[in-house]
């Protein structure tokens, strides 16, 4: 699993406060790579010994490694809570992060916790350095950067959350990759069989829109499927830092974030990775399923191959959790449809319960489990991945009776503005930068394929094969046949008194070629009322 290490993760006041004027030009020129003296008092730098390994290259003479893959995630509280996360390949002393605002300077710190796992095929050793913010002021801009003895400081800004109804924007995505070329078995140097010019600039694309929070729906960087999985998880977070570390990226774990000989279930990397407001306390569990609430908006976060019948992973893990995750489930959408402050129930999950592609197909297990509890609380949207297409449904709830495969029974035929109060939308959004679209493969005969049971040994691919039943689609909304890659934004209206309507306005954008620019594939409205009236 993974190990531990380091100082308290408890934020607080400096006596050694930079200035404002010096953390303004600071911020200024870390993130350029500038030269800066370290604040940490690294030292007189010292020549190596006669046949000692050359130092790694740095923006300083120490050779302590740099700070890398600078990423941000929520804590438990997203309105005073922030988590700073930066990488690196050896170990380094005093881990720390800076912060304040523009007006006060840095004159806060959190000392890092460092934790590792070391790579189970190329026995390589990650670092990965968390340092929590607390004590944050909600609807605030701050600005940080993070550091470690002897190197460069890097920097970020970000904006805590709002506390109570106010708008905001958050986006969402799943099954990205990494930009990379990376070396063959053989030695030789390779173009990653995965990674599209369009893994970048959908990064670029969540800048234009610069939404508070970002839901990254599984399918990361598919470091599973490459000779070298450090070298691409690096690639992943250098290619996402320049989003990451602006507004949190919030992910879901896929089937290909399940790596051979990574931890008890193969999900050790991305444990270690990112630092989640997990409630679970078995270490094999944490950070794999979790909550948060933004506004008016509660977002759970789902594992799915827990709970799904495929097996899409390098270990096949279905059931896991022995039901905690269901439980988890239940509980959060139970205090979520309770609460007088919660409007909106969003679900992030990987594999899907809705699909009209000749691709994974939607899975059985995810109907069976999931969509007994989605209907009895209300959830208003569930976005996925898995599929490397858009697609949408009609709002559902209940199933068609008689139907072996559970097909989603929809409430309205309506797909311009949706009363989420009286069914679920899902939202397939696989179209992150991965190659392998499957826009091309939609059914063209108003059905669709589900997985409705799974061999119980591997075949000569070493998976378990799947079983698939056709069924009528009732329940598709929008598809899109021509876009592979693309992202959806979701701007929150709260409303203006208690009771009132509240919106969530939709935009799916395409990213497209050559050049990466967006444009608008459609624009629709989520609708409900508020918890807040009379009655509750």
């Amino acid at each position: 699993m993974t190990a531990q290490s380091g100082t308290s993760d408890g934020s607080q006041k400096s006596s050694e406060g930079v200035s404002r004027r010096h953390a303004l030009g600071l911020f200024g020129t870390a993130g350029a790579g500038a030269a800066v003296t370290p604040l940490l008092g690294a030292g007189t730098a010292q020549a190596a010994p006669a046949g000692a390994p050359a130092f790694h290259l740095t923006a300083d003479s120490t050779g302590a490694p740099p700070v890398q893959g600078l990423h941000l995630t929520f804590g438990a509280d997203p309105s005073t809570q922030m988590t700073v996360s930066w990488i690196t390949d050896r170990p380094v002393r005093r881990p720390v992060v800076r912060y304040g605002t523009l007006e006060h300077g840095f004159g806060s710190r959190a000392d890092a916790r460092t934790v590792t796992y070391e790579d189970g095929t190329s026995g390589r050793t990650v670092y990965v350095h968390h340092a929590s913010l607390n004590r944050l002021a909600p609807g605030t801009d701050y600005l940080y950067f993070a550091t470690h003895e002897g190197t460069t400081p890097d920097s970020g800004t970000f904006r805590t959350a709002p506390r109570g109804r106010r708008p905001f924007t958050f986006t969402s995505f799943g099954d990205q990759s990494a930009p990379q070329v990376t070396w063959a078995a053989n030695g030789t140097a390779a173009l990653d069989a995965n990674s599209t010019p369009a893994t970048k600039d959908i990064v670029t694309g969540i800048e234009q829109v610069a939404p508070l929070f970002h839901l990254l729906n599984g399918d990361l960087c598919y470091a599973n499927l490459d000779v070298d999985r450090v070298r691409t998880w690096n690639n992943f977070f250098t290619n996402n830092t320049r989003s990451a570390r602006f507004r949190p990226w919030m992910p879901a774990a896929g089937n290909h974030e399940i790596e051979k000989a990574n931890g008890p279930i193969g999900l050790g990397a991305y444990q270690t990775y990112f630092d989640l407001p997990s409630t679970e306390t078995d270490a094999e569990l944490a950070g794999l399923w979790y909550a948060f609430t933004a506004g008016s908006v509660r977002v759970i976060v789902l594992q799915n191959d827990d709970n799904c019948l495929q097996d899409g992973g390098d270990l096949y893990i279905s059931g896991y959790s022995g039901g905690r995750q269901l439980a988890f489930l239940e509980k959060e959408l139970k205090a979520a449809r309770a609460s007088r402050d919660i409007d909106w129930v969003v679900v992030a999950m990987h594999q899907v319960m809705i699909s009209s592609s000749d691709a994974n197909g939607a899975d059985l297990g995810l109907r069976q489990k999931y969509g007994p509890l989605f209907d009895k609380y209300g959830v208003d949207l569930v976005v996925c991945g898995h599929e490397h297409n858009y697609e949408r449904s009609l709002a559902v709830r209940g199933v068609l009776g008689g139907s072996e495969t559970l097909t989603p029974r929809p409430v309205s035929q309506g797909t311009d503005d949706i009363d989420t109060g009286l069914g679920t939308v899902h939202m397939v959004l696989g179209g992150g930068g991965v190659s392998g679209t499957t826009n091309q493969n939609f059914f063209k005969d108003g059905t669709a394929k589900v997985i409705t049971a799974v061999s119980a040994t591997p075949g000569s691919n070493g998976k378990r094969t799947s079983t698939y039943t056709k069924e009528e689609a009732v329940w598709t909304g929008v598809r899109d046949t021509e876009h592979p890659y693309g992202f959806a934004s979701f701007t929150v209206d709260p409303g203006r008194h208690p009771g009132d309507t509240t919106r969530l306005h939709v935009t799916y954008y395409n990213v497209n070629k050559p050049n990466g620019e967006l444009s608008v594939f459609e624009n629709f409205t989520l609708h409900r009322r508020r918890s807040d009236g009379p009655g509750r």
